[in-house]
């Protein structure tokens, strides 16, 4: 017997769509029954599939929350694939495992981190749970390492700041893969409030 419920996680432009969509393709010849999940909130593609960097693509249910995916399920399903898993609200942790108790076999894709460098969203919990992780590494964009681990935001060429919203839809103009030496996350508040401190103490 497989898998049960794999993960396929790492920065972006690490290939974890075109890994994911590879692993459908190979169902889909052994005549399996799949069914491809998308969230809504991804709106990158402008249709209802899913696309690598490179062009493949597979149509896809854009579902806006967790909860509604298993009403897209039918009993005779036998693989739900899920891509941007990260983008999904906690409740995705329980209805992956009501799949897996229905006898599903779930394949998923999504970033680990933010890019804040923090766990993203469910992705802790869903990693724990999961009976296989790959973790991808990417080029990084800055000094050619293939060891980029972490998702770099650009705002007008520029790292964004921490205060930036966790969820920006963009890419790679709004994003790009970056190695941990290269890696940039400016805290604009925290150094005004050095900048402050410093003042204080010069004028006493």
């Amino acid at each position: 017997m497989g898998y049960s419920f794999e993960i396929i996680t790492g920065p972006m432009s690490c290939g974890k769509t075109e890994e994911l969509l590879r692993r459908i393709k190979r169902c889909i010849i052994a005549q399996k029954k799949v069914k491809v999940i998308s969230p809504e909130i991804d709106t990158r593609s402008k249709g209802d599939y899913i696309e690598s960097r490179n062009g493949l693509w597979l149509d896809a249910i854009n579902v806006k929350n967790a909860r509604d995916i298993l009403s897209h399920i039918s009993s005779d399903d036998e693989i739900v694939a899920i891509d941007e898993i990260q983008f999904f609200d906690m409740e995705i942790v329980s209805v992956v495992r009501k799949l897996i108790e229905h006898g599903k076999r779930v394949i998923a894709s999504g970033l680990d981190l933010d890019f804040k460098g923090e766990p993203f969203g469910a992705m802790p919990e869903l990693l724990c749970l999961a009976d296989k992780v790959d973790k991808l590494t990417a080029v990084c964009m800055k000094c050619g390492s293939d060891h980029a681990t972490r998702t770099q935001r650009l705002i007008n060429g520029f790292p964004a700041d921490k205060s930036s919203p966790l969820i920006m839809i963009g890419g790679d103009e709004t994003y790009e893969a970056r190695c941990l030496k290269c890696y940039e996350l400016p805290d604009k508040l925290a150094e005004n409030k050095k900048k402050s401190f410093r003042l204080l103490n010069f004028t006493k």
